[in-house]
């Protein structure tokens, strides 16, 4: 029986899968089309190279902040408002980035960006909500997410390419309107996209956003610290401990409150923390390695003893090999999990990227296995990014849809600063990664540690699979709105 709240609208289901791929578009845009132009932008505002570390930095704690209320919101008063809300902070923050006159500036408005990061989860959201009472809802699910992968990740390739052709012909500034003018697209497209109404007679709860906030900015900052201070940074490690401790109270007040901002019941389920945690771990390689394996790939071996020496032009040429295995294994999730099933689709997803990094170790010197191995990791890895949101969809009651995808975004991007950090201590004494930088030893230890994190997920997938099945019940009905 379909909810009264849930009832579809009169869009067919493929028009709203055409609307929120044109915003994925935008989404594979802001997140490859920066990346060959980052040293012409440290030019044209006359900053060093180590600065760009912190838009990265900046941008990653904002959007760990800002994924669990948005969704939330989504929750309340309708996933499409929230959708065109974060669209048209995105819009004005992107124009911000392409006419700011001073790093300072660019920096507020590439933190602000961030917000892109709701997108995904709240469609995912979008399209759950509106294939409710369908028998088929989870799997319908699974695949609309595989589509908007797809999507983003061939815009991500082509966003890449064209940044590198016109960085030579253009100037810095019209090359940064160009994805001003993609997402602010987004806006009037997004004005066909017919709301689903949100769940009545919820309420927002600040207090636990604040607790998560200051929880969220303790670790990160700490983190961050780290990278740029190295290991032995004792204010570093006292901002991660304080952040980590203030997640007791947190979780605490959570769970006392009657409609909290993170529904740590519902997360203590088997069904819906082994997803949550997944996210984590896959967010550890997803985010966290991107950074040493280009540094790898362009490390001269000339001179370190290791890498492939690739031009910025060969660089790309890898971005874009890997980014169309992770649309490939995103497509692919459908087929795959009609085969094994939603579960063991994402275990096979953590086992065939975790053996992709493992394969790192013997075959880091051969640089046509590299190609090979790279195209496993993707493989494995857009599977994985397309079904997790999914997952937690399916494993969450109908007014905790967008707050369970949601979610599933900031503990994944946890998870890559969390890694990155590590990763930055095991490649370079000062905590700070540079092109070449490190040792054969570091970059060992992050391939072990990319692998042992998809192990780890496919263990703690596979042990609560049957324990998930189990607990995958309709929420606490004292939870579940009245109407």
């Amino acid at each position: 029986m379909i909810r009264p709240g849930c009832r579809p609208p009169g869009h067919p289901l493929l028009v709203v899968i055409a609307l929120l791929a044109v915003v994925e578009v935008a989404s594979g845009v802001i997140q490859g089309y920066y990346g060959p132009i980052m040293v012409d932008i440290a030019h044209d505002l006359d900053v060093r190279y180590a600065d760009l570390n912190w838009l990265e930095a900046s941008q990653l704690i904002f959007s760990a902040l800002v994924v669990p209320p948005l969704a939330r919101l989504g929750d309340l008063v309708g996933h499409r408002r929230v959708l065109v809300l974060a669209t048209a902070v995105t819009a004005a923050a992107t124009w911000g980035i392409a006419f700011a006159p001073s790093f300072p500036l660019m920096l507020v408005a590439w933190t602000v960006q961030g917000i892109y990061v709701v997108w995904l989860p709240i469609e995912v959201a979008v399209i759950h909500r509106r294939t409710a009472g369908r028998p088929d809802q989870g799997r319908v699910t699974r695949r609309v997410a595989a589509i908007l992968v797809a999507t983003l990740e061939l815009s991500v390739i082509v966003a890449a390419v064209l940044a590198g052709q016109l960085a030579d012909r253009v100037s810095v500034t019209t090359m940064l309107v160009l994805p001003a003018v993609v997402v602010t697209v987004c806006l009037p497209v997004l004005a066909f996209l017919e709301e689903v109404p949100g769940e009545r007679g919820g309420r927002f709860d600040w207090g636990g956003l604040a607790l998560m906030a200051v929880a969220v900015l303790a670790v990160l900052g700490g983190l961050v610290l780290i990278r740029l201070d190295g290991a032995g940074s004792v204010p570093a490690w006292l901002l991660v401990l304080a952040g980590a401790a203030l997640l007791v109270p947190w979780w605490r007040y959570e769970a006392r409150h009657v409609d909290p901002m993170v529904d740590v019941r519902l997360l203590s389920r088997p069904a819906q923390w082994s997803v949550q945690a997944t996210a984590f771990l896959v967010g550890m390689s997803l985010l966290g390695a991107q950074v040493p394996l280009s540094t790898y790939f362009r490390s001269d071996p000339a001179v370190h003893g290791y890498g492939f020496g690739l031009t910025a032009a060969e660089g790309s040429a890898r971005i874009a090999l890997y980014v169309a295995c992770l649309a490939v294994g995103a497509l692919s999730l459908g087929p795959v999990s009609r085969l094994l099933g939603a579960r063991r689709a994402m275990i096979a997803g953590c086992v065939v990227y975790a053996l992709g990094y493992a394969a790192w170790l013997p075959l880091h010197g051969s640089p046509g296995a590299a190609w090979g191995v790279m195209a496993v990791i993707g493989l494995g890895t857009g599977g994985l990014v397309a079904a997790i949101p999914a997952a937690a969809a399916a494993a969450a009651p109908a007014d905790r849809v967008g707050s369970a995808t949601g979610l599933t975004n900031a503990t994944k991007t946890i998870g890559g600063g969390i890694a990155s950090s590590i990763f930055a201590i095991c490649l370079a004494s000062t905590g700070s990664l540079g092109v070449g930088g490190g040792s054969l030893g570091g970059y060992y230890a992050v391939w072990s540690i990319c692998a042992a994190s998809g192990l780890l997920a496919a263990i703690v997938l596979a042990v609560t699979a049957r324990a998930a099945a189990l607990s995958a019940a309709p929420a606490d009905p004292a939870r579940s709105p009245s109407g």
